[in-house]
């Protein structure tokens, strides 16, 4: 029987105005909650479901990058969110209606092939604070350069 590994994302999107200018904040860790690597980016002009989204896709592409193809088949992987919308069209349990979300929604669900297992959970907003503090610092330092233009 082969080893599994266990990592934890926490993901979050964002949008000033719905939709607005918006942005993603990543945290990934080891099983043991050990911070691996954080990531906040802007998105341009989508709305908040589009950014939750696009915060776990983008989460899901960079542990495989930084872990690798072959350990990544082997692992678990806990991703947390505070989006009740994506986690409940990831567990099957809200039909997924609107056409810019299904394509999403199809992305991060064929994304799950990558890894061993993709566990979604809803998480309170008090428990993803450094992904929504990467998300804010990502809009505020976007909002800043285009002051300066």
């Amino acid at each position: 029987m082969s080893e599994h590994s266990a990592f934890i994302t926490y993901t979050d999107g964002g949008a000033r105005g719905n939709p607005g200018p918006a942005a993603l904040g990543v945290v990934i860790c080891d099983g043991r909650g050990n911070i691996l690597k954080k990531y906040g980016e802007y998105l341009g002009k989508v709305t908040n479901n589009e950014a939750e989204y696009r915060a776990a896709i983008f989460a899901l592409k960079k542990l495989k990058a930084l872990i690798g193809k072959a350990k990544a088949k082997q692992s678990i992987i806990h991703v947390y969110a505070d989006s009740e919308l994506l986690v409940s069209h990831m567990r099957g349990e809200y039909k997924v209606e609107h056409p810019n979300m299904q394509k999403l929604f199809l992305e991060l669900w064929n994304l799950r092939i990558d890894f061993g297992r993709v566990d979604f959970t809803a998480v309170p907003r008090e428990q993803n604070k450094e992904a929504d503090r990467l998300v804010n610092e990502a809009l505020d330092a976007k909002a800043k350069s285009r002051s300066f233009i």
